[in-house]
């Protein structure tokens, strides 16, 4: 596949990323909506010296590192304790290690589509005894520490990178 139709199959993934992070709250009442977007990485001078400058992730090719970044909103009318969010890691991306981040947050992997969850030490692949890799993550799953109140938002990020 050539570069130029691969950077425009990822632009269309990437420009329908409305990837739907799947919110889990132990209450049921709580109400948590997820919004994702995908920004390239770009060096831009300023006064000469280079500054990271982040732009809309419209069209990308293989090696590209994109950040994601999900926004986390509480839409309910209580506080939501203890909220979770889960985002998989998008086709054709590899996951960069230790990416993941947010204010407050425990974050744990998954290598299985997201049927289970662990620490980077604790993660092996399906019938392997070796320890997967950051390249081998399918998900990610932010646990929130605090409490997010009512119309409040929460940001949590993580790095992929373009297979």
């Amino acid at each position: 596949m050539s570069k130029a139709l691969a950077g425009s199959r990822f632009a269309v993934c990437l420009c329908t990323l409305a990837i739907s992070a799947i919110a889990q709250a132990q209450n049921a009442a709580e109400h948590i909506v997820t919004n994702v977007t995908a920004e390239l990485a770009a060096r831009a001078a300023d006064h000469g010296a280079p500054m990271p400058k982040l732009r809309t992730a419209e069209r990308v090719v293989p090696g590209d590192v994109l950040i994601y970044t999900v926004e986390v909103r509480n839409a309910g009318n209580y506080a939501a304790e203890s909220a979770v969010v889960v985002q998989p890691v998008p086709n054709h991306m590899m996951y960069v290690a230790d990416s993941a981040v947010g204010p407050g947050v425990d974050v744990d992997y998954s290598v299985d589509g997201g049927r289970t969850f662990g620490q980077p030490e604790d993660l092996k692949l399906a019938g392997a005894v070796v320890t997967a890799s950051a390249a081998d993550y399918t998900h990610i799953r932010w646990r929130l520490r605090n409490r997010l109140k009512p119309n409040s938002i929460a940001y949590v990020r993580f790095r992929a990178q373009v297979r």
